[in-house]
Protein backbone atom coordinates (compact mmCIF):
# COMPACT_ATOMS: atom_id res chain seq x y z
CA UNK A 1 0.00 0.00 0.00
CA UNK A 2 2.72 2.35 1.11
CA UNK A 3 4.61 0.92 -2.36
CA UNK A 4 1.62 2.06 -4.21
CA UNK A 5 1.80 6.03 -2.54
CA UNK A 6 4.94 6.44 -3.36
CA UNK A 7 4.68 5.86 -7.18
CA UNK A 8 1.67 7.63 -7.00
CA UNK A 9 3.30 10.41 -5.22
CA UNK A 10 6.40 9.85 -7.57
CA UNK A 11 3.92 10.13 -10.83
CA UNK A 12 2.27 13.47 -9.73
CA UNK A 13 5.40 15.01 -8.96
CA UNK A 14 6.98 13.96 -11.95
CA UNK A 15 4.17 15.42 -13.74
CA UNK A 16 4.08 19.22 -12.18
CA UNK A 17 7.80 18.66 -13.09
CA UNK A 18 7.03 18.11 -16.65
CA UNK A 19 4.22 20.97 -16.76
CA UNK A 20 6.26 23.81 -14.87
CA UNK A 21 9.29 22.75 -17.44
CA UNK A 22 7.01 23.32 -20.33
CA UNK A 23 5.79 26.85 -18.54
CA UNK A 24 9.57 27.69 -18.58
CA UNK A 25 9.57 26.40 -22.15
CA UNK A 26 6.68 28.32 -23.67
CA UNK A 27 7.32 31.73 -21.68
CA UNK A 28 10.83 31.56 -22.37
CA UNK A 29 9.78 30.82 -26.63
CA UNK A 30 7.31 33.92 -25.99
CA UNK A 31 9.53 36.21 -24.67
CA UNK A 32 12.11 35.55 -27.72
CA UNK A 33 9.27 35.86 -30.05
CA UNK A 34 8.22 39.13 -28.36
CA UNK A 35 12.00 40.87 -28.60
CA UNK A 36 12.01 39.52 -31.89
CA UNK A 37 9.20 41.67 -32.89
CA UNK A 38 7.09 38.37 -34.47
CA UNK A 39 4.51 38.63 -31.01
CA UNK A 40 2.68 41.12 -29.71
CA UNK A 41 3.17 41.85 -26.02
CA UNK A 42 -0.04 43.08 -23.81
CA UNK A 43 1.29 46.63 -22.78
CA UNK A 44 -0.76 48.61 -19.37
CA UNK A 45 1.19 51.64 -19.27
CA UNK A 46 -1.08 53.28 -15.80
CA UNK A 47 0.49 49.82 -14.43
CA UNK A 48 3.99 50.13 -15.51
CA UNK A 49 4.13 53.43 -14.07
CA UNK A 50 2.14 52.31 -10.58
CA UNK A 51 5.00 49.49 -10.93
CA UNK A 52 8.00 51.84 -11.30
CA UNK A 53 6.57 53.49 -8.18
CA UNK A 54 6.78 50.69 -6.19
CA UNK A 55 10.33 49.84 -7.13
CA UNK A 56 11.24 54.03 -5.82
CA UNK A 57 9.12 53.36 -2.94
CA UNK A 58 10.48 50.54 -1.90
CA UNK A 59 14.29 51.85 -2.69
CA UNK A 60 13.79 55.07 -0.61
CA UNK A 61 11.99 52.77 1.82
CA UNK A 62 14.83 50.63 2.04
CA UNK A 63 16.83 53.79 2.55
CA UNK A 64 15.10 55.23 5.42
CA UNK A 65 15.68 51.87 7.62
CA UNK A 66 19.23 51.70 7.00
CA UNK A 67 19.85 55.22 7.85
CA UNK A 68 17.46 55.12 10.91
CA UNK A 69 19.59 51.97 12.25
CA UNK A 70 22.48 53.98 11.61
CA UNK A 71 20.79 57.03 13.81
CA UNK A 72 19.93 54.58 16.58
CA UNK A 73 23.59 53.27 16.67
CA UNK A 74 24.68 56.69 17.10
CA UNK A 75 22.47 57.39 19.85
CA UNK A 76 23.36 54.06 21.69
CA UNK A 77 27.04 55.80 20.76
CA UNK A 78 26.28 59.01 22.22
CA UNK A 79 24.30 56.99 25.27
CA UNK A 80 27.54 54.89 26.31
CA UNK A 81 29.98 57.94 26.12
CA UNK A 82 28.22 59.85 27.68
CA UNK A 83 27.57 57.49 30.69
CA UNK A 84 31.84 56.90 30.45
CA UNK A 85 32.01 61.02 30.92
CA UNK A 86 29.62 61.12 33.64
CA UNK A 87 30.28 57.71 35.87
CA UNK A 88 34.38 59.90 35.04
CA UNK A 89 33.04 63.27 36.39
CA UNK A 90 31.24 61.06 39.31
CA UNK A 91 33.99 59.14 40.31
CA UNK A 92 36.64 62.07 40.56
CA UNK A 93 34.59 63.94 42.52
CA UNK A 94 35.76 64.32 46.20
CA UNK A 95 33.05 64.08 48.84
CA UNK A 96 33.69 67.28 50.87
CA UNK A 97 33.26 69.69 47.59
CA UNK A 98 30.10 71.40 47.06
CA UNK A 99 27.59 69.30 45.35
CA UNK A 100 28.80 65.94 45.60
CA UNK A 101 25.25 64.59 45.78
CA UNK A 102 23.93 66.85 43.07
CA UNK A 103 26.46 65.50 40.51
CA UNK A 104 25.74 62.14 41.37
CA UNK A 105 21.99 62.48 40.58
CA UNK A 106 22.58 64.74 37.38
CA UNK A 107 24.61 61.30 36.31
CA UNK A 108 22.01 59.38 37.14
CA UNK A 109 18.95 60.88 35.83
CA UNK A 110 21.60 61.59 32.90
CA UNK A 111 21.81 57.96 32.06
CA UNK A 112 17.89 57.52 32.29
CA UNK A 113 17.36 59.91 30.16
CA UNK A 114 19.17 58.72 27.51
CA UNK A 115 18.04 54.99 28.00
CA UNK A 116 14.24 56.36 27.67
CA UNK A 117 14.72 58.32 24.29
CA UNK A 118 16.62 55.02 22.54
CA UNK A 119 14.01 53.08 24.07
CA UNK A 120 11.08 55.70 22.63
CA UNK A 121 12.85 55.66 19.25
CA UNK A 122 13.12 51.85 18.99
CA UNK A 123 9.94 51.35 20.10
CA UNK A 124 8.04 53.33 17.88
CA UNK A 125 10.02 54.82 14.86
CA UNK A 126 11.96 51.46 14.41
CA UNK A 127 9.34 48.85 14.96
CA UNK A 128 6.68 50.90 12.55
CA UNK A 129 9.88 51.07 9.95
CA UNK A 130 9.62 47.36 9.84
CA UNK A 131 6.34 47.15 9.62
CA UNK A 132 6.01 49.76 7.05
CA UNK A 133 8.54 47.50 4.45
CA UNK A 134 7.30 44.40 5.45
CA UNK A 135 4.54 44.36 2.94
CA UNK A 136 7.01 45.37 0.12
CA UNK A 137 8.25 41.72 -0.50
CA UNK A 138 4.32 39.97 -0.68
CA UNK A 139 4.01 43.13 -3.63
CA UNK A 140 7.16 42.38 -5.17
CA UNK A 141 6.44 38.67 -5.59
CA UNK A 142 2.57 39.52 -6.75
CA UNK A 143 4.33 41.87 -9.24
CA UNK A 144 6.86 39.05 -10.56
CA UNK A 145 3.79 36.53 -10.68
CA UNK A 146 1.67 38.77 -12.83
CA UNK A 147 4.40 39.46 -15.63
CA UNK A 148 4.07 35.59 -15.67
CA UNK A 149 0.91 35.19 -16.01
CA UNK A 150 0.77 38.02 -19.04
CA UNK A 151 3.02 36.04 -20.70
CA UNK A 152 0.87 32.77 -20.22
CA UNK A 153 -1.69 35.11 -21.42
CA UNK A 154 0.39 36.54 -24.65
CA UNK A 155 1.45 32.74 -25.09
CA UNK A 156 -1.97 31.60 -24.94
CA UNK A 157 -3.81 34.16 -27.36
CA UNK A 158 -0.98 33.70 -29.69
CA UNK A 159 -1.66 30.08 -30.01
CA UNK A 160 -5.40 30.33 -30.58
CA UNK A 161 -4.39 32.48 -33.26
CA UNK A 162 -2.33 30.69 -35.40
CA UNK A 163 -5.02 27.82 -35.10
CA UNK A 164 -7.84 30.44 -36.54
CA UNK A 165 -5.29 31.15 -39.21
CA UNK A 166 -4.66 27.25 -40.06
CA UNK A 167 -8.47 26.64 -39.81
CA UNK A 168 -8.84 26.66 -43.64
CA UNK A 169 -5.60 25.33 -44.51
CA UNK A 170 -6.40 22.24 -42.32
CA UNK A 171 -10.07 21.81 -43.57
CA UNK A 172 -8.22 21.41 -47.17
CA UNK A 173 -5.79 19.23 -45.96
CA UNK A 174 -8.21 16.70 -44.31
CA UNK A 175 -10.54 17.26 -47.58
CA UNK A 176 -8.28 15.94 -50.11
CA UNK A 177 -6.67 12.62 -48.73
CA UNK A 178 -2.93 11.48 -49.34
CA UNK A 179 -2.34 9.24 -52.30
CA UNK A 180 -0.61 6.80 -49.87
CA UNK A 181 -3.99 6.70 -47.67
CA UNK A 182 -6.06 6.19 -50.93
CA UNK A 183 -4.08 3.23 -51.98
CA UNK A 184 -3.82 1.43 -48.60
CA UNK A 185 -7.40 2.07 -47.51
CA UNK A 186 -10.82 0.73 -48.95
CA UNK A 187 -13.27 3.24 -50.35
CA UNK A 188 -15.80 2.70 -47.19
CA UNK A 189 -12.38 3.19 -44.54
CA UNK A 190 -11.71 6.96 -46.49
CA UNK A 191 -15.06 8.93 -44.79
CA UNK A 192 -14.22 7.71 -41.31
CA UNK A 193 -10.37 8.92 -41.30
CA UNK A 194 -11.41 12.70 -42.82
CA UNK A 195 -14.09 12.18 -39.99
CA UNK A 196 -11.24 11.26 -37.61
CA UNK A 197 -8.62 13.94 -38.44
CA UNK A 198 -11.83 17.10 -38.70
CA UNK A 199 -12.27 15.63 -35.16
CA UNK A 200 -8.73 15.86 -33.97
CA UNK A 201 -8.62 19.43 -35.44
CA UNK A 202 -11.78 21.12 -33.57
CA UNK A 203 -10.13 19.13 -30.19
CA UNK A 204 -6.93 21.08 -30.41
CA UNK A 205 -8.65 23.99 -31.36
CA UNK A 206 -11.09 23.87 -28.21
CA UNK A 207 -8.41 22.94 -25.78
CA UNK A 208 -6.44 26.34 -27.03
CA UNK A 209 -9.37 28.20 -26.73
CA UNK A 210 -10.04 26.87 -23.34
CA UNK A 211 -6.10 27.41 -21.95
CA UNK A 212 -6.77 30.92 -23.19
CA UNK A 213 -9.78 31.37 -21.09
CA UNK A 214 -8.25 30.10 -18.71
CA UNK A 215 -4.83 32.26 -18.52
CA UNK A 216 -6.82 35.31 -19.29
CA UNK A 217 -8.53 34.99 -16.43
CA UNK A 218 -5.90 34.01 -13.97
CA UNK A 219 -4.08 37.00 -14.90
CA UNK A 220 -6.86 39.37 -15.07
CA UNK A 221 -7.67 38.72 -11.40
CA UNK A 222 -4.14 39.26 -10.26
CA UNK A 223 -3.74 42.18 -12.50
CA UNK A 224 -6.93 43.94 -11.36
CA UNK A 225 -6.02 43.63 -7.09
CA UNK A 226 -2.82 45.20 -8.21
CA UNK A 227 -4.13 47.70 -10.38
CA UNK A 228 -5.80 48.71 -7.13
CA UNK A 229 -3.15 48.25 -4.24
CA UNK A 230 -0.25 50.18 -5.99
CA UNK A 231 -1.87 53.63 -5.92
CA UNK A 232 -2.92 53.17 -2.45
CA UNK A 233 0.87 51.65 -1.62
CA UNK A 234 1.59 54.63 -3.48
CA UNK A 235 0.23 57.19 -1.65
CA UNK A 236 0.69 55.64 2.28
CA UNK A 237 3.99 56.93 1.82
CA UNK A 238 3.49 60.50 2.83
CA UNK A 239 1.71 59.69 6.34
CA UNK A 240 4.05 57.21 6.89
CA UNK A 241 6.86 59.76 6.68
CA UNK A 242 4.50 62.46 8.56
CA UNK A 243 4.11 60.07 11.58
CA UNK A 244 7.83 58.91 11.69
CA UNK A 245 9.45 61.84 11.63
CA UNK A 246 6.92 64.13 13.37
CA UNK A 247 7.33 61.32 16.54
CA UNK A 248 11.15 61.62 16.21
CA UNK A 249 11.10 65.27 16.56
CA UNK A 250 8.57 65.12 19.59
CA UNK A 251 10.92 62.94 21.05
CA UNK A 252 14.00 64.69 20.34
CA UNK A 253 12.25 68.12 21.73
CA UNK A 254 11.50 66.55 24.87
CA UNK A 255 14.98 65.05 25.04
CA UNK A 256 16.84 68.38 24.30
CA UNK A 257 14.81 69.69 26.54
CA UNK A 258 15.58 67.73 29.49
CA UNK A 259 18.77 67.36 29.00
CA UNK A 260 19.00 71.15 28.94
CA UNK A 261 17.82 71.19 32.18
CA UNK A 262 20.50 68.59 33.69
CA UNK A 263 23.33 70.45 31.69
CA UNK A 264 22.33 73.88 33.41
CA UNK A 265 22.26 72.23 37.09
CA UNK A 266 25.69 70.81 36.24
CA UNK A 267 27.07 74.30 34.97
CA UNK A 268 25.21 75.75 37.97
CA UNK A 269 27.32 73.14 40.42
CA UNK A 270 30.12 73.82 38.73
CA UNK A 271 29.69 77.85 38.96
CA UNK A 272 29.42 77.18 43.00
CA UNK A 273 32.31 75.12 43.46
CA UNK A 274 34.44 77.50 41.38
CA UNK A 275 32.93 80.62 43.37
CA UNK A 276 33.93 78.00 46.62
CA UNK A 277 37.80 77.18 45.00
CA UNK A 278 38.44 81.64 44.81
CA UNK A 279 36.90 82.46 48.01
CA UNK A 280 39.11 79.82 50.08
CA UNK A 281 42.32 81.54 48.00
CA UNK A 282 41.12 84.63 49.30
CA UNK A 283 41.13 83.56 52.35
CA UNK A 284 37.27 84.59 53.05
CA UNK A 285 34.14 82.69 54.02
CA UNK A 286 31.79 81.15 51.48
CA UNK A 287 28.04 80.70 51.35
CA UNK A 288 26.25 78.99 48.29
CA UNK A 289 24.09 81.94 46.93
CA UNK A 290 20.77 80.16 45.24
CA UNK A 291 20.90 78.82 41.75
CA UNK A 292 20.17 80.92 38.17
CA UNK A 293 17.88 77.95 37.45
CA UNK A 294 15.86 79.13 40.95
CA UNK A 295 15.93 82.74 40.52
CA UNK A 296 14.95 83.13 37.01
CA UNK A 297 13.01 79.96 35.87
CA UNK A 298 12.02 81.20 32.63
CA UNK A 299 15.99 80.99 31.42
CA UNK A 300 17.58 79.76 33.97
CA UNK A 301 19.81 83.16 34.01
CA UNK A 302 20.25 86.25 36.19
CA UNK A 303 19.34 88.99 34.30
CA UNK A 304 21.76 92.03 34.39
CA UNK A 305 19.83 94.09 36.47
CA UNK A 306 19.24 91.91 39.86
CA UNK A 307 22.24 90.77 41.24
CA UNK A 308 21.55 87.38 43.33
CA UNK A 309 20.05 87.78 47.16
CA UNK A 310 23.29 86.16 48.69
CA UNK A 311 26.70 87.79 46.55
CA UNK A 312 29.97 86.18 48.56
CA UNK A 313 31.79 88.92 49.93
CA UNK A 314 34.17 91.56 47.66
CA UNK A 315 37.33 89.46 46.30
CA UNK A 316 40.43 91.65 46.92
CA UNK A 317 42.01 94.06 49.30
CA UNK A 318 40.32 97.07 50.35
CA UNK A 319 41.85 99.95 48.99
CA UNK A 320 43.77 102.49 51.11
CA UNK A 321 41.99 106.09 50.77
CA UNK A 322 43.83 109.44 51.72
CA UNK A 323 42.98 110.80 55.00
CA UNK A 324 40.15 113.84 54.62
CA UNK A 325 41.80 117.51 55.23
CA UNK A 326 41.46 119.25 58.51
CA UNK A 327 38.22 121.80 58.41
CA UNK A 328 39.01 125.61 58.07
CA UNK A 329 38.57 127.77 60.78
CA UNK A 330 39.03 131.20 59.02
CA UNK A 331 36.70 133.15 58.06
CA UNK A 332 36.83 133.34 54.12
CA UNK A 333 37.51 136.31 52.31
CA UNK A 334 34.50 138.77 51.78
CA UNK A 335 34.77 138.26 47.85
CA UNK A 336 34.10 134.29 48.41
CA UNK A 337 32.73 134.72 51.03
CA UNK A 338 28.93 133.29 48.97
CA UNK A 339 30.72 130.47 47.84
CA UNK A 340 30.59 126.80 49.28
CA UNK A 341 33.74 125.69 49.89
CA UNK A 342 34.13 121.88 49.73
CA UNK A 343 37.01 119.78 51.67
CA UNK A 344 37.31 115.59 50.86
CA UNK A 345 33.20 116.06 49.98
CA UNK A 346 32.18 118.10 53.04
CA UNK A 347 30.69 121.87 52.19
CA UNK A 348 31.52 124.53 54.14
CA UNK A 349 28.37 127.08 54.32
CA UNK A 350 28.90 130.66 55.70
CA UNK A 351 26.92 131.08 59.26
CA UNK A 352 23.34 132.37 59.22
CA UNK A 353 23.75 135.03 61.74
CA UNK A 354 26.76 136.40 60.35
CA UNK A 355 25.84 139.60 59.08
CA UNK A 356 26.84 140.34 55.25
CA UNK A 357 29.21 143.19 55.18
CA UNK A 358 27.76 146.47 53.04
CA UNK A 359 29.18 148.86 50.71
CA UNK A 360 30.51 151.57 53.27
CA UNK A 361 32.47 148.96 55.32
CA UNK A 362 34.04 147.20 52.44
CA UNK A 363 37.26 149.27 53.00
CA UNK A 364 37.61 148.56 56.47
CA UNK A 365 36.88 144.58 55.99
CA UNK A 366 39.57 145.12 52.88
CA UNK A 367 42.53 146.70 55.30
CA UNK A 368 41.46 143.47 57.91
CA UNK A 369 42.05 141.12 55.09
CA UNK A 370 46.02 142.10 55.63
CA UNK A 371 46.09 141.03 58.63
CA UNK A 372 48.26 138.21 59.31
CA UNK A 373 45.38 135.23 59.71
CA UNK A 374 44.98 135.83 56.34
CA UNK A 375 47.67 134.29 54.82
CA UNK A 376 48.86 133.42 51.71
CA UNK A 377 48.68 129.75 52.28
CA UNK A 378 44.73 129.44 53.53
CA UNK A 379 43.47 132.07 50.51
CA UNK A 380 45.20 129.60 48.21
CA UNK A 381 43.20 126.54 49.71
CA UNK A 382 40.05 128.52 49.47
CA UNK A 383 41.01 129.35 45.85
CA UNK A 384 41.74 125.98 44.83
CA UNK A 385 38.39 124.72 46.55
CA UNK A 386 36.38 127.16 44.50
CA UNK A 387 37.87 126.36 41.81
CA UNK A 388 37.13 122.34 42.17
CA UNK A 389 33.01 123.03 42.61
CA UNK A 390 33.11 125.22 40.38
CA UNK A 391 34.58 122.47 37.86
CA UNK A 392 32.13 119.96 39.71
CA UNK A 393 28.82 122.00 38.95
CA UNK A 394 29.44 122.83 35.47
CA UNK A 395 29.24 118.69 35.16
CA UNK A 396 26.05 117.56 34.72
CA UNK A 397 25.68 113.61 35.51
CA UNK A 398 23.07 111.68 33.68
CA UNK A 399 19.47 110.89 35.38
CA UNK A 400 19.48 108.11 38.33
CA UNK A 401 23.20 108.28 38.88
CA UNK A 402 24.44 109.09 42.15
CA UNK A 403 27.95 109.66 42.11
CA UNK A 404 31.01 108.20 40.26
CA UNK A 405 33.96 106.33 40.78
CA UNK A 406 37.26 105.20 39.45
CA UNK A 407 38.57 101.89 39.03
CA UNK A 408 42.09 101.14 41.29
CA UNK A 409 42.29 97.25 40.34
CA UNK A 410 41.29 95.55 37.46
CA UNK A 411 38.36 93.01 37.89
CA UNK A 412 37.51 90.27 36.00
CA UNK A 413 33.92 89.33 35.96
CA UNK A 414 32.35 85.56 37.36
CA UNK A 415 28.53 86.23 37.03
CA UNK A 416 26.69 87.42 33.86
CA UNK A 417 25.33 90.76 36.26
CA UNK A 418 28.70 91.43 37.02
CA UNK A 419 30.57 94.54 35.66
CA UNK A 420 34.37 94.34 33.87
CA UNK A 421 36.65 96.91 34.69
CA UNK A 422 40.16 97.66 34.61
CA UNK A 423 41.99 100.21 36.30
CA UNK A 424 41.36 103.77 35.53
CA UNK A 425 38.06 103.18 34.38
CA UNK A 426 35.47 105.50 35.41
CA UNK A 427 32.27 104.24 36.59
CA UNK A 428 28.67 105.90 37.37
CA UNK A 429 27.15 104.66 40.32
CA UNK A 430 23.76 104.49 39.93
CA UNK A 431 20.63 103.73 42.82
CA UNK A 432 19.54 100.19 43.17
CA UNK A 433 15.77 99.96 42.33
CA UNK A 434 15.08 97.56 45.31
CA UNK A 435 17.35 98.26 47.73
CA UNK A 436 16.79 94.86 49.33
CA UNK A 437 18.92 93.28 46.72
CA UNK A 438 22.02 95.38 47.35
CA UNK A 439 24.58 93.12 49.56
CA UNK A 440 27.34 94.52 51.12
CA UNK A 441 30.34 95.62 49.78
CA UNK A 442 29.01 95.43 45.90
CA UNK A 443 27.27 98.39 43.95
CA UNK A 444 25.73 98.65 40.87
CA UNK A 445 26.94 101.05 38.18
CA UNK A 446 28.03 101.86 34.25
CA UNK A 447 31.18 102.50 32.44
CA UNK A 448 31.68 105.99 31.48
CA UNK A 449 32.97 105.37 28.24
CA UNK A 450 29.37 102.99 27.63
CA UNK A 451 27.44 106.43 28.71
CA UNK A 452 29.25 108.90 26.30
CA UNK A 453 29.41 106.49 23.18
CA UNK A 454 25.58 105.11 23.64
CA UNK A 455 24.02 107.98 25.97
CA UNK A 456 21.81 104.76 27.79
CA UNK A 457 22.50 102.43 31.06
CA UNK A 458 21.32 99.68 30.28
CA UNK A 459 24.53 97.50 30.49
CA UNK A 460 25.06 98.18 34.04
CA UNK A 461 26.30 95.77 36.70
CA UNK A 462 27.53 94.99 39.82
CA UNK A 463 31.20 95.59 40.97
CA UNK A 464 33.27 95.69 44.18
CA UNK A 465 33.05 99.02 46.04
CA UNK A 466 36.71 98.02 47.55
CA UNK A 467 38.01 97.90 43.81
CA UNK A 468 37.60 101.53 43.33
CA UNK A 469 37.54 104.90 44.65
CA UNK A 470 34.61 107.55 44.95
CA UNK A 471 35.41 110.72 42.86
Amino acid sequence: MAEEQGKTGKGINTGKLATNMQKRLSRAQEKVLQKLGKADETRDTAFEEGVANFNKQMAEGTKLQKDLRAYLAAVKTMHDASKRLQDCLADMYEPEWFGKEEVDTIAEETDILWSDYHDKLVDNSMIAMDTYLAQFPDVKARIAKRDRKMTDYDSARHHFGSLQKGKKQDQAKIAKPMSLVEKAAPGWAQGILSAHQIAQTNLTRNQAEEELGRAQKVFEEINVDLQDELPQLWNSRVGFYVNTFQSMAGYQQRFHKDMGKLNQDLNDVMTKLDEQRLAKKAGKDWKPGPKKSEAVATNHSVTPDAAPKTRPAPPGPAPVRPPPSPRPSLTPAPDTQQDIISFDGEALVPDANTTAPSQATAPSQATTASQPQTDTAVAAAAGAATTAVTNGSSEVLPAGVIYKVKAMHDYAATDGDELEMKAGDVVLVLAWENPDEQDDGWLMGVKESHWLENKDLLAKGVFPENFTQKL
